[in-house]
């Protein structure tokens, strides 16, 4: 199953386009619930969602090609932060927009309650492989969230995630739902693909939207994943994995494979534009 096969639900929604989207919902601050999907059921899902979502469209595209290069210590410390549940943990990254060439350096932090707060800078894609030209940023983003600037001394690429993404506006709640496709990860000589798996993702300000509604419906409930995390777990079976044991044991064991080195991350051609 690809993003193809969803196109023909996406044309039932109406569009909104990317300024109104981040007007309306750019949410950095928010409560995220994931859920694992299987891919032949999105259609179905998109179509029972014609009444409450729009769906972002960019110059007649709905489905846009994500990359991000995940970053860590050599001792894997943002990694084992998450492994062990610290209540303050954080993760940075580079995500790349394929279709524009577009980047930027992000650092996510996981704060009380659940909350998600987003720091962005950004990036050129040719640096998307490093953190050097945004040390300075990425300290600054942990010491103002009270983690310490220390973690962002060393900091190497680990993880290359891709994925196809269509983010959807549900306007009533004012709330953003990203479904992701295609997913794939590369960890040195490592790959991972899950083409028949989506990740379905609700960022909301608090409270549950009707697309979590409408997937509890259906019996499906939120799903501990974490791109970074999960995926490094799978590709490395000596770490700690606790908090992914059941999903890796449903939808990642074995089906990591060795592969070729990792293509060049560092350029890409520009192209059209992006989305969130």
């Amino acid at each position: 199953m690809t993003t193809t096969s969803i196109e023909p639900a996406l044309t039932h929604l109406t569009p909104v386009e990317l300024a109104e989207l981040v007007d309306r919902a750019a949410l950095q601050t928010r409560v995220d619930r994931k859920y694992l999907v299987p891919a032949e059921a999105l259609p179905r899902l998109l179509e029972r969602l014609t009444e409450h979502a729009r769906v972002l469209d960019i110059d007649g595209r709905r489905a846009f090609r994500y990359r991000s290069v995940y970053f860590d210590t050599p001792e894997l410390f943002s990694y084992h932060c998450t492994a062990y549940r610290r209540r303050r943990r954080f993760k940075v990254r580079t995500r790349t927009y394929l279709d524009s060439a577009e980047c930027w350096l992000e650092v996510k932090i996981n704060g009380a309650r659940g909350n998600i707060t987003k720091h962005r800078l950004p990036y050129h894609p040719r640096d998307c492989a490093t953190v050097d030209p945004g040390r300075d940023f990425v300290e600054e983003a942990l010491n103002r969230e009270s983690i310490g600037p220390a973690a962002a001394k060393s900091l190497d690429p680990v993880l290359v995630t891709e994925y196809r993404r269509t983010t959807l506006l549900l306007p009533e709640t004012a709330s953003r739902v990203t479904v992701d496709t295609d997913l794939s990860w590369r960890h040195g000589e490592s790959a991972l693909r899950l083409p028949a798996l989506a990740v379905v993702e609700t960022k909301s300000a608090s409270a549950a939207t009707p697309v979590d509604r409408m997937l509890w419906r259906s019996g499906l409930r939120p799903a501990r994943i974490s791109k970074y995390a999960t995926g490094l777990a799978a590709l490395r079976p000596d770490l700690p994995d606790v908090p992914w044991r059941r999903t890796l044991r449903r939808h990642f064991r074995d089906t990591a494979s060795p592969t070729s080195p990792a293509p060049d991350i560092s350029h890409h051609s520009k192209q059209e534009a992006s989305c969130v």
